[in-house]
């Protein structure tokens, strides 16, 4: 009796201590996050302690042999790694120093890349690496299309670390840039493709002269994200895109990409994000909050909402923060506060729709923020079509509701006009406040508003005025 009662209190001790190591070794993390509307936590995923090293799984360094065998001995590297690494449970794909040419990168659930400091990822222009085509979304429309440099497809628990950095090879995607008939083609059958509802596994876009770039990161119905501390020097496509993403965090990112449609992040059809101390230079929008397009968005019916901006730089962008125009699921609860814009953006803050898209944009809030050279501080925009606008007909008349939105301490170096807002007649922007907005030098018009109820202005001031009003 006495050996059994010893027995059973050495079980009970050994459940305490495995009970403890699982306390002590918690799954996840959480950042809790300020905001003026309840944001939830941010989970930060607990990668095992394993390494699995691209050289071990037959990776080649540049200058080991020729740049195609390289690349095809990496692009494989990288796979075998992968799926490794999610097999075992998860752990870090650790690419070491060195430059390392390779076609698209996969994901597999429990991953973590980890770059290196010294370590350059140099992806290949050759369209023909990046097929077979997979599921993407193009500005704002579900298609197949040519991979990413790096995707995930309905992961969860990924991340991308390190110091190292990610570059394509812009030799073959620079040349797509333009936008040509058989492109515009392309774009137009992809349009009516979504209106009929075609499924989205018939919509092949990879082929022939159709030419629709690749994203660099293209992350599509993931959970639980992180993309931490590394570089990426240009893209061919939007740089950063969250497809229909939850629960993620984005920090000390180094970004710079000048090329055609190159946004910094995209956040669509996303929720639940945390981005921080991240450096944009941009050849288009900063900060980028989207929600699909016409009827995809309406299809699938997720809106963007519980997003949060802080202590970023921006140094060149046509917007520091930008909302749409792909904006058909939605856009809600966006935050956005100490952040810096160096040298010009177009706009700084910018909300633009059209008539076609439908859905809302409300709660949207910008503060604290300093900036240098602009058109327009603060704009609203309700008839942006660009060069849709007589590519395809329009389907449906569906009106974007836009209401609170808040801009607040607020500081410009020089600025055409201080805001701009053009509502939509049949349904009126509501409830605008800005205050404490500051600029020096104004060189063209003050203030313009239309279709607008609601407008609440304070303590909105210049120092000069240069223009003729």
């Amino acid at each position: 009796m006495k050996r059994l009662r010893s027995l059973r209190g050495l079980l009970l001790a050994a459940a305490a201590v495995m009970a403890l190591s699982s306390f002590d070794v918690a799954e996840y993390d959480y950042i809790r996050v300020a905001a003026p509307f309840p944001m939830p936590a941010i989970p930060v995923y607990n990668f095992p302690h394993r390494d699995f090293t691209i050289t071990d799984y037959g990776a080649k360094k540049s200058g080991t042999a020729t740049d195609e065998a390289c690349t095809t001995a990496n692009t494989e590297a990288f796979r075998r790694a992968m799926q490794a690494c999610s097999e075992a449970g998860g752990g870090r794909v650790v690419v070491p120093d060195g430059e390392w040419p390779c076609g698209p990168i996969h994901f597999k659930s429990n991953c973590e890349l980890h770059l290196s400091d010294g370590a350059t990822v140099r992806f290949s222009s050759d369209p023909a690496r990046f097929l077979p085509a997979v599921e993407v979304s193009w500005e704002g429309m579900e298609c197949m299309n040519y991979s990413p440099m790096v995707y995930a497809y309905r992961c969860e628990n990924i991340a991308i670390t390190g110091g190292g950095k990610l570059t394509p090879d812009m030799a073959t995607w620079r040349t797509w840039f333009s936008r040509p008939k058989p492109h515009m083609d392309a774009l137009a059958r992809l349009y009516d493709w979504a209106y009929q509802g075609l499924p989205v596994a018939q919509r092949n876009m990879a082929e022939g002269q159709n030419h629709l770039r690749p994203h660099m990161i293209h992350f599509n119905q993931c959970r639980n994200i992180m993309l931490d501390g590394f570089k990426i020097r240009n893209s061919p496509f939007w740089t950063i895109h969250m497809y229909r993403c939850e629960g993620g965090l984005v920090r000390n990112l180094d970004v710079y990409a000048h090329g055609h449609n190159n946004d910094g992040i995209d956040l669509e059809m996303t929720r639940n994000f945390l981005v921080e101390d991240c450096i944009f230079d941009q050849g288009d929008d900063g900060v980028v909050i989207k929600s699909g397009r016409n009827h995809d968005a309406w299809r699938i019916g997720q809106p963007t909402e519980n997003i949060v901006v802080r202590n970023c730089r921006v140094r060149n962008a046509h917007g520091l923060l930008v909302i749409g125009s792909e904006i058909s699921g939605g856009i809600r609860n966006v935050y956005m506060h100490d952040c810096s814009m160096d040298d010009k953006v177009i706009t700084l803050f910018y909300l633009k729709t059209n008539h076609r898209r439908g859905a809302f944009i409300k709660d949207i809030y910008m503060e604290r923020v300093s900036a240098n050279q602009m058109q327009r501080a603060f704009a609203v925009d309700t008839d942006v079509l660009y060069q849709w606008k007589d590519l395809v007909p329009t389907y449906k008349d569906s009106i974007t509701a836009i209401s609170d939105i808040f801009m607040r301490d607020v500081k410009c170096r020089v600025a055409d006009g201080i805001y701009e807002i053009n509502g939509d007649k049949r349904l009126p922007v509501r409830n605008v406040s800005i205050e404490r907005l500051e600029v020096d030098t104004v060189r063209k018009y003050t203030t313009r508003a239309a279709n607008v109820e609601g407008l609440h202005t304070e303590n909105i001031k210049w120092n000069t005025f240069t223009g003729k009003e």
